[in-house]
């Protein structure tokens, strides 16, 4: 289904009941992040949420695909695998044999409904263009400052667009953008993305390099500006295809680039990859955590246009699960096909966890016919587009369900080897990895739980050790330096360290593994006092986020009957004391002034049932109120 505006896509998601409108005045600095973070983790991913009152003339909207069911709205399908699907069957039809006329003549229909996908450019001004400032002013849109410690306002939801000036190809993509003057911002695009390898282009020509920003438009727009689609595939054509319906553009005012002819808000500009880095950040991100202060390209804002009605539609991240969650497991069904049929054929499903924010954890199910599958699929897949910032990689047999979490761990830590089920191996990160020595670059794990076959049994892989009951207490008398730790019936146990212990880890590893009681413990986690062992989500998202495997995951002889047990360090890290190089960054969390102000003003919003600050889960975490976390 297309959408002839974000005002088209609102009403229909008012006639879902899927949008909450608040009347009265929200300001966009810290408060709409608030109330929209409340709505967003709710089991389900709330409601869309219009701003009407933000102090411009312009609604601010919010979680606009926080849920599948809002994404199925966008593309005008009740599932989201109808896509999935329909990819499948044109990838089949493409690809197998054409021997008659009969069987070539049957691929035209297919040639044209892609054809028709095709976006194609038109004369004269757009919708987008009904209003035209040739002096821009970007204090006119209500830009959202989202954190206590962000370094300002940010465009969280920008279609940024650019040309490679030596093939002419159009990439769409989205990165921050942080608002320094009226008619001035940052532009965060990181090193692997393809707008940072157009940036290096105009460089080598020494040309100035335009840019224009769409915000709003149908939401397949911003949909597609996050799809990791390879270099050279213009991002219309898949927005083509979710809405069944071409993508049409129109040139900039001033700059020779074109747009969607129906998006809400453009921004026109220019970036001089001859000018100075401008220091940009920080800014509280997707992984839970703020990205830290660096230099980026400045972008000069030249003009901007928009709608009569138009919406300025924002994004909020931060700890998961937030809006981004859900557009991550929209990629992980829509990509699904293509991933098997370029990459990996044996591959049956593929689930990326909330708690691993898209890079750091991946979870892959596999039809297994010979030994050292598991191992083939996941060198594979690290060398597969965007996957190759995937930090930790589990393979799974055809018979296990990977989107029942507790089943799927339980089958993991029952069945995996340690050492001989585990690869480690180097290469590179998400720029926003905060865990690593070394900028962008650092361990990975790939876990093999599939069925061994003869090849890949030996003697060891027999051996079953029951879990003891043990005494908690006693545990902590023997290594006094634990915290509190806690174990069940599975072969694993999580544990903290009291403060100013962190030194002492090592030796708390080997003494675990030495500890008779525990004898039938193959992992162990530890984790720093504030986090809660109890809540699984929170434990598995600080986890995977403030771990580099090569680093932190130490596999530790121990006395028979195993051969080893894993420790895995997934505290937070300082050079005081685990001497690491990079600052640390804090997690995100809101402010209790902030917080207080909402709960006080939540009868005039709206009169939707009282909803707690997540916030208020997570200040324990917090050290301190900067950016960069106070670890002493």
């Amino acid at each position: 289904m297309s959408f002839k505006s974000l005002q088209h896509y609102i009403s229909k998601l008012e006639e879902a009941n899927e949008l909450i409108r608040i009347k009265n005045f929200v300001d966009p600095e810290l408060e709409i992040t608030e109330i929209t973070d409340r709505f967003s983790k709710l089991p389900d991913g709330g409601k869309a949420l219009l701003f009407e009152n933000t102090g411009t003339g312009f609604p601010v909207l919010t979680n606009a695909l926080g849920s599948l069911k809002r994404i199925g709205i966008a593309f005008g399908v009740s599932d989201i695998e109808e896509l999935s699907t329909e990819i499948h069957s044109l990838l089949s039809l493409a690809s197998s044999p054409k021997k008659s006329i009969l069987d070539k003549l049957k691929l035209l229909p297919v040639f044209n409904k892609v054809s028709s996908w095709m976006p194609r450019s038109i004369s004269g001004k757009g919708e987008c263009q009904e209003v035209i400032i040739k002096d821009p002013d970007l204090s006119i849109l209500p830009i959202l400052k989202c954190w206590p410690a962000d370094g300002g306002r940010f465009v969280t939801l920008p279609l940024v667009h650019t040309i490679d000036p030596v093939t002419g190809t159009r990439n769409l993509g989205m990165y921050r953008m942080q608002v320094f003057d009226k008619n001035l911002t940052g532009m965060h695009w990181h090193r692997h993305k393809t707008g940072a390898r157009h940036y290096m282009e105009y460089h080598k020509l020494g040309q100035k390099m335009p840019v224009a920003v769409a915000l709003g438009g149908d939401p397949a727009y911003t949909y597609s500006a996050t799809a990791p689609l390879p270099d050279q595939i213009d991002e219309y054509i898949l927005a083509g295809f979710l809405r069944k319906k071409r993508v049409e553009l129109v040139k900039c005012i001033t700059q020779d680039i074109e747009v969607p002819r129906d998006a809400d808000i453009i921004i026109e500009g220019y970036v001089d990859p001859q000018e100075e880095l401008i220091w940009e950040g920080p800014f509280g991100d997707h992984t839970g955590f703020y990205s830290l202060e660096d230099w980026y390209p400045k972008f000069h804002i030249t003009c901007i246009t928009h709608r009569r009605n138009a919406i300025y539609p924002a994004t909020i991240v931060g700890i998961p699960p937030q809006e981004d969650a859900w557009i991550a497991r929209a990629t992980e069904r829509i990509f699904f096909q293509p991933l098997k049929f370029a990459f990996c054929p044996e591959l049956t499903d593929i689930d990326l966890p909330p708690a691993g924010v898209a890079h750091n954890l991946a979870i892959l199910k596999i039809e297994k016919h010979y030994p050292g599958q598991g191992q083939k699929v996941i060198n594979a897949l690290w060398g597969a587009g965007q996957m190759m910032f995937n930090k930790v990689m589990v393979i799974t047999d055809e018979n296990i369900d990977i989107h029942d979490y507790k089943a799927l761990f339980r089958q993991v830590i029952t069945s995996v080897r340690i050492p001989q089920d585990l690869m480690f191996t180097k290469g590179p990160l998400d720029v926003l990895d905060h865990s690593s020595d070394r900028f962008a670059f650092g361990g990975k794990l790939g876990i093999d739980a599939t069925r061994k076959l003869p090849e890949e049994i030996d003697q060891v892989d027999k051996i079953s050790v029951p879990i003891k009951p043990a005494d908690v207490s006693a545990i902590k008398s023997q290594i006094p330096e634990i915290n509190e730790i806690i174990f069940n019936e599975l072969p694993f146990a999580l544990f903290s360290l009291k403060k100013e212990m962190a030194k002492e880890l090592p030796a708390v590893f080997k003494k675990l593994s030495q500890t008779e009681e525990l004898a039938g413990i193959k992992l162990f986690i530890c984790f720093d006092s504030p986090v809660n062992l109890n809540n699984e989500e929170v434990c598995a998202w600080q986890a995977f986020s403030n771990i580099d495997p090569i680093r932190d995951c130490i596999v530790t002889p121990r006395k028979a009957p195993y051969e080893a047990c894993l420790c895995i360090n997934a505290t937070a890290k300082a050079s005081s004391h685990q001497n690491f190089p990079r600052p640390w960054p804090n997690v995100v969390t809101s402010s209790p002034e902030t917080i207080e102000k909402v709960d006080s003003r939540w009868p005039d919003y709206f009169n939707e049932p009282f909803i707690h600050s997540p916030s208020l889960n997570y200040h324990p975490l917090s050290r301190g109120t900067g950016a960069v976390a106070d670890i002493n």
